[in-house]
């Protein structure tokens, strides 16, 4: 297995319009979400083999949202289902294409409850990567299982990623941070934005405040930068890496997608830890960033995220355009 998320599997209520806060928004469309959950489609979609390990309300929502997985060519053995606490929800407001605001609905939700007992190990011992957010590290039992997983994959040399994804309605600034930098050296990949960067640093800076992080124990530290593209952090140096200018619909999922490029360009093929110059580093994030601008050009995440074919005719359009220049 290439690729192995864990994490939440939640219908994301899409906003109906563009450029109106929660409290305006007139209608909203369930669509299929959740950061790990996405991860692993869109790692599917670009040619690895993924899974996904989490939890899911045993009604219509978590049996369709594991289907629709499934029907994506994500293993779904990982899958389980909860008859006490229903799937997840988050209402998503665009007050302009590249802002969101989430309200997360899960008193629990059935994602939090996902317990050490109900892992996968199988899954996990075969796994190139291990990837997960710090959603279900806000509390137990999520946080103990996700902990034990990372643990079950680093034993069988797979890579450890983690996105920080930090939401601020879902804990405190100080309790975050707290959890996070306690999980980040025991990550081979850490991936953050430019909020999470100061949350974590206190540095607006990605390349001071990606060689405080780097030195807390990851291999590489990579921050996304919205439109500005994206950073990268390894021993051997670091480097801006420009983004591709797209007409952007909903920037909603593009993290995700960037990250499924990143760890599908480091795992599948070859072994991680030989591509992690700055000049193998530089293509990496390349296609990383092309990933994450073709999922800004459609609403919605699984819907819009991009195959491996359509990566490669973008770049190769990229390519023959700064040619011509």
């Amino acid at each position: 297995m290439d690729i192995v998320c864990l994490g939440e599997l939640l219908v994301d209520m899409f906003p109906a319009e563009v450029g109106r806060r929660l409290i305006e928004v007139s209608a909203f469309r369930p669509k299929p979400g959740g950061a790990p959950a996405n991860v692993a489609v869109a790692a599917a979609r670009l040619g690895a083999r993924s899974a996904f390990i989490g939890k899911v309300g045993d009604e219509a929502f978590g049996h369709h949202l594991a289907e629709i997985l499934r029907q994506e060519g994500v293993d779904i053995r990982g899958v389980r289902f909860d008859q006490e606490a229903r799937t997840g929800m988050a209402f998503i407001a665009m007050p302009d294409e590249n802002t969101a605001e989430i309200l997360f609905y899960r008193n629990p939700g059935a994602d939090m409850r996902l317990r050490v007992d109900e892992l996968h190990r199988e899954l996990l011992g075969q796994a190139r990567a291990f990837h997960f957010g710090s959603l279900s590290l806000i509390q137990e039992p999520s946080r103990s299982a996700t902990m034990e997983a990372a643990s079950i994959a680093r034993r069988a040399d797979a890579l450890i990623s983690f996105d920080v994804n930090y939401r601020s309605d879902l804990w405190s600034q100080s309790d975050a941070r707290d959890r996070v930098m306690d999980t980040i050296p025991h990550v081979n990949l850490l991936k953050v934005n430019e909020v999470e960067l100061v949350l974590l640093t206190g540095s607006r800076d990605p390349a001071a405040a990606a060689k405080v992080l780097l030195e807390q124990g990851p291999d590489l530290c990579v921050v996304t930068l919205g439109p500005e593209g994206s950073f990268f952090q390894v021993a051997d140096g670091g480097e801006h890496v420009t983004a591709f200018a797209v007409h952007t619909v909903d920037a909603t999922g593009c993290g995700d997608a960037f990250v499924a490029g990143l760890i599908h360009q480091l795992v599948v093929g070859g072994n991680w830890r030989d591509r992690l110059s700055p000049a193998q580093l530089r293509k990496i994030l390349l296609y990383a960033n092309a990933a994450g601008a073709l999922t800004a050009q459609t609403q919605g995440v699984i819907p819009a995220l991009p195959t491996a074919a359509e990566v490669e005719a973008f770049l190769s359009r990229y390519d023959h355009s700064t040619e011509s220049t």
